[in-house]
């Protein structure tokens, strides 16, 4: 199993709805991606580790698929789309990561 982990970092002037990521975007990546996404998992970041301080992240979102092959031939095809609608949800370049899922 691998995971997908997409994170938004946290600026002075970051912007990010997460209520279109939630009920728009995700949908949109689920839909197009199919059988091949596995499961979904959506983070929002409402502060860091020491009292009073911001998160890191305004948002985490994680796909997870059984391969990267499954995960690279579900996306390649859609990835224009899928990339397209950022702008409609946030202006932060995310940050991407392939991690293998150990547990």
């Amino acid at each position: 199993m691998i995971r997908v982990t997409v994170v938004y970092p946290n600026s002075k002037h970051s912007r990010f709805d997460i209520a279109y990521y939630c009920k728009t975007h995700i949908p949109l990546v689920q839909r197009l991606l199919g059988a091949a996404l596995k499961g979904v998992a959506v983070e929002h970041g409402i502060a860091g580790g020491t009292p009073g301080s911001p998160a890191p992240y305004l948002a985490i979102g994680q796909l997870q698929f059984d391969s990267v092959e499954a995960f690279q031939a579900s996306f390649g095809p859609h990835a224009q789309e899928i990339m397209a609608d950022v702008a409609n949800y946030t202006n932060i370049q995310p940050v991407i990561q392939l991690s293998e899922v150990k547990l």
